[in-house]
């Protein structure tokens, strides 16, 4: 059995350990924020703006790649895969508040006409297919009183995409607030990894919703 040397000081295999342990976990931490930074985020579902392509309790992976990663502290980005498409599931900062991330379908990117007709989505002029949309019995709202349901044609500018939600009646997005700057895009959502309906984290694996782990979002 080992003995501490008599001056107090740590013998040199003991400092060794130590120093291999602290470096293992410095390693660690660092490839964590790599990857968090580069690759991919975690990102949980909070309202129902999104239902029924994604519920409150949805917890996904964010790619950062198929934009380009932003480097941290800048208004750089790193070159992606591909730019923003219609269709795409998108985490970003709020534009009014950029504390604060929100989660949308981009619509129309930049130079599209974007214009809305009793709740029908027309781009440059065509109605789109919208299969993941979720409308509720609320009567329509006029465009004289909330672009809601009803919105004159507006062209997205450069650098910017148009924004909504797939819970139409329910969603605060681009109608409201405007276009999205890319510079607040964070990224793709790419698949669900984790799916539950409790609203409390202590029985949270009790209410896991098996057929929705692993789904990947289109």
């Amino acid at each position: 059995m080992s003995r501490g040397r008599k001056d107090g000081k740590r013998a040199p295999r003991e400092r060794s350990t130590f120093r291999e342990n602290l470096e293992s976990l410095a390693w660690a931490v660092a490839l964590m924020l790599v990857v968090r930074t580069l690759l991919l985020q975690a990102f949980r579902i909070p309202s129902e703006s999104m239902r029924d392509t994604l519920l409150v309790g949805d917890f996904l992976f964010v790619s950062k790649v198929d934009y380009g990663p932003r480097v941290p502290f800048t208004r750089l980005r790193l070159p992606g895969l591909r730019a923003p498409r219609r269709g795409d599931i998108i985490v970003f900062q709020f534009p009014r508040d950029p504390s604060q991330d929100y989660i949308k379908r981009c619509i129309a990117t930049p130079g599209e006409t974007v214009e809305i007709r009793g709740r029908r989505v027309y781009v440059n002029g065509r109605p789109i297919d919208e299969p993941y949309t979720r409308h509720s019995d609320l009567p329509e709202e006029p465009g004289a009183i909330s672009p809601r349901d009803n919105l004159a044609p507006v062209t997205v500018p450069p650098g910017h995409l148009f924004m909504m939600g797939d819970n139409r009646e329910n969603s605060l997005d681009s109608r409201f607030w405007g276009f999205l700057p890319m510079e607040l895009v964070k990224g793709r959502a790419a698949f669900i990894y984790f799916s539950t309906g409790s609203k409390s984290w202590w029985d949270l694996f009790f209410h896991i919703r098996w057929n929705r782990l692993l789904r990947p979002l289109r």
